[in-house]
C-alpha cells in the first residue's frame, strides 16, 4: 500500500480524544483514521510520569507497525508527560496537544486566563515552560480537574455527576476575573456549553482540536502525505469494547464498532 493511502493514527486514553478526531476529520474527510482508547489504564493523569512516557513509546512504535503513516497524540496529558520521549523514539510525523496558553495570552483583556487540565498536565514541566514562554506577564489561575474526564465518559457531558464537579472547578477561575479559559483536557470540550455557563458573560473558550487539524495538514502536505483515504474510521480500545461502544454513544450520540487491540 502507498504510505499516503495508510490511516492516520490518533491516540488518547480514552475518548476525550474524539473532540480532536471530529476536527481532524472536518477538515481531512478524505483521510482514513484510526483512534485508539488506552482506556485500560485510564485516567493517565494519576499515572507516574515514568509510565506515561513508556506507555506513550509502546503505543507509537505498535501504531507505526500496525501502518500509520502519522500519529496525533490527542492527550493533554500524554503530551506532557511523553511527546519528547515518543518524538525521539518514533520516525512517524507526530503532532501533539498542549494547552492553548499561547492564544489566551494574546485574547486577554483583564490580565487573568484560567487553565482546567489534569492534575498530571498541571504539574509537568512542559506545562510550567509554556507559561513561562508566553503568559509569564499574566496571572494564569491553573485549576486542576480530579475525576472530571473520568466522570464525563462514564455518566455522560450533561450529567448531575459533572455539573457539581463543574461548580467546584470552574468558580475560581470566575472569582479570578479570567476572561479567557483554556480547556486544557480533550474531554472538555463536551462540557463547554457548561463551563461558559458558570463563567462572566463575554468568556473565550479555547480548545485546541481545530488548531491540532490545521498542524497536521500542513505536516502531511510538507511530507506529500496528504491524501490517499476513504473517510473510513475505526475505534479500538485496550479495554472493553463494549464499554467504548457505549462512552463513544453517549458522547458523540453514534453506536459504532469498536475491537480490542492491545500494543
Amino acid at each position: 500500500m502507498p504510505l499516503n493511502n495508510q490511516p492516520i493514527a490518533v491516540f488518547d486514553s480514552g475518548l476525550g480524544g474524539l473532540t480532536v478526531l471530529r476536527a481532524l476529520r472536518d477538515r481531512l474527510p478524505q483521510e482514513d483514521f484510526f483512534y485508539f482508547a488506552d482506556t485500560r489504564f485510564l485516567p493517565y493523569g494519576d499515572r507516574p510520569e515514568t509510565f506515561l512516557k513508556e506507555r506513550g513509546v509502546l503505543i507509537a512504535e505498535a501504531l507505526a507497525r500496525r501502518g500509520a503513516k502519522a500519529l496525533v497524540i490527542a492527550c493533554n496529558t500524554a503530551t506532557a508527560a511523553a511527546a519528547e520521549a515518543i518524538r525521539a523514539a518514533s520516525s512517524l510525523p507526530i503532532v501533539a496537544l498542549e494547552p492553548g496558553v499561547k492564544p489566551a495570552a494574546s485574547l486577554t483583556r483583564s490580565g487573568v486566563i484560567g487553565v482546567l487540565a489534569t492534575t498530571r498536565t498541571l504539574q509537568s514541566e512542559r506545562f510550567q515552560r509554556l507559561v513561562g514562554n508566553h503568559a509569564n506577564h499574566l496571572r494564569v489561575v491553573a485549576q486542576a480537574c480530579p475525576g472530571l474526564a473520568e466522570t464525563i465518559e462514564e455518566q455522560g457531558p450533561h450529567s448531575a455527576q459533572v455539573l457539581a464537579l463543574l461548580d467546584g472547578f470552574v468558580a475560581p477561575l470566575a472569582a479570578a476575573g479570567a476572561d479567557v479559559v483554556v480547556l486544557g483536557c480533550t474531554h472538555y470540550p463536551w462540557v463547554a456549553e457548561a463551563i461558559a455557563a458558570r463563567m462572566p458573560a463575554g468568556v473565550s473558550l479555547l480548545d485546541t482540536g481545530e488548531p491540532v487539524a490545521r498542524q497536521l495538514e500542513r505536516l502531511l502536505g510538507v511530507q506529500n502525505l496528504l491524501g490517499g483515504g476513504h473517510g473510513h474510521l475505526r475505534i479500538a480500545t485496550s479495554g472493553a469494547p463494549a464499554r467504548v461502544i457505549a462512552t463513544v454513544d453517549r458522547l458523540w450520540g453514534q453506536k459504532m464498532p469498536v475491537e480490542h487491540w492491545e500494543p
